[in-house]
């Protein structure tokens, strides 16, 4: 066997996993090394920029807010938040899973990102999973209430107000359901340096499994089950002939339409392949005696969907831009404002 080709005493790259009763597997994952902060890092740009822009745009030019506008706003925080937090796994997977910064903020990123995973299906129900899961959930029911039900009073009353305590609501509701993954995340000592597991240690995956199946069903499978029918009735109503009719009635399908197709986009693409390879992952990691090569194509497939989750906190700002008219007139009167300023200027030297 050559030197450092040991599986018990590891090499310069890969990872271990492992049960109670001492089975272990050393996996290569030098593939993450690169995917991941190259991801995570373009993620964290423009994540940062797009929804500074956003918080930007809604605190000092969006004079008047609805419903809808409430919970984008709470979406921007939540995906800001996350991206903030994404230096320190750049620097942690560019550097072979070397952790220096402690256990504390080991499991800080990592609540973080299921916090903002589920607060965006998250504000749709379960608005980073958790919470930008349930953001946009609420952002679609409220899409179908204003199609479906627009002369409802339950609809109209306060609506704006009821928007400010359902956000608080997710808030407190996520924050509770995301607190095991902080007690879960650890760090740990791998080829002779600090790791920080995503999940749980290896030893403790039997005890994360029920906790990890219980965040992906009411995380996102119910938030997905209530945007399928939310959207399904939606579509149903316009598609009837007998609705009403003129450029206003069409200006609000159109606005729908472009709704269900952009978080549509999003669950499929962010959310859907995470929580399948995910929960496949942590099915097959707890059970002992999987041979080695079976839960290493497992943990690559899981790893591999990660930055699919992370890239909903870009995905979302371009949520607003297509589905707010009053959001897509605000950059455009500022670029009009620019270029005009420019002209004035050159005009000046000439």
């Amino acid at each position: 066997m050559a030197a450092g080709s040991d599986p018990w005493n590891g090499t310069a790259n890969g990872t271990w996993e492992g049960d109670e009763l001492g089975y272990k597997c050393r996996f290569n994952e030098d593939f993450k090394y690169v995917l991941l902060p190259v991801s995570y890092g373009t993620v964290c740009v423009l994540g940062l920029c797009l929804n500074v822009v956003a918080l930007y745009i809604f605190l000092c030019r969006l004079k008047t807010w609805n419903a809808s506008t409430t919970y984008m706003f709470h979406l921007a925080v939540s995906d800001a938040l996350y991206a903030a937090s994404l230096p320190l796994l750049v620097y942690y997977y560019a550097r072979g899973d070397h952790w220096p910064f402690g256990a504390v903020l080991c499991k800080l990123v990592r609540f973080l990102f299921y916090t903002n995973l589920y607060c965006s299906i998250r504000f749709l129900f379960y608005a980073n999973l958790h919470g930008s899961i349930l953001f946009l959930t609420c952002i679609s029911f409220q899409r179908y209430l204003g199609i479906c039900h627009p002369l409802a009073p339950w609809h109209k009353r306060g609506g704006r107000r009821a928007a400010w305590l359902v956000c608080g609501a997710i808030w407190l509701a996520v924050t509770a359901q995301c607190l095991p993954t902080a007690i879960f995340a650890a760090t740990g000592i791998q080829r002779n340096r600090t790791v920080c597991y995503d999940l749980s240690p290896p030893a403790l995956a039997a005890h994360y499994l029920p906790y990890g199946m219980a965040l992906t069903v009411i995380g996102f499978l119910l938030p997905f089950a209530a945007l399928l029918a939310c959207y399904c009735r939606l579509a149903q109503r316009l598609c009837r002939q007998d609705g009403p009719a003129g450029p206003v009635a069409q200006e609000r399908r159109d606005k729908a339409a472009r709704m269900a197709v952009v978080v549509a986009a999003a669950f499929a693409i962010s959310f859907l392949p995470f929580h399948i390879t995910k929960t496949a992952y942590l099915a097959v990691r707890s059970v002992p005696g999987v041979p080695c090569p079976v839960l290493e194509a497992f943990a690559a497939a899981y790893k591999g969907t990660r930055p699919f989750a992370s890239a909903n906190s870009v995905l979302d700002p371009i949520l607003f831009y297509f589905t707010q008219k009053k959001f897509r007139r605000r950059p455009q009167e500022l670029l009009l404002k620019l270029r005009a300023k420019w002209q004035r200027q050159g005009r000046g030297v000439h």
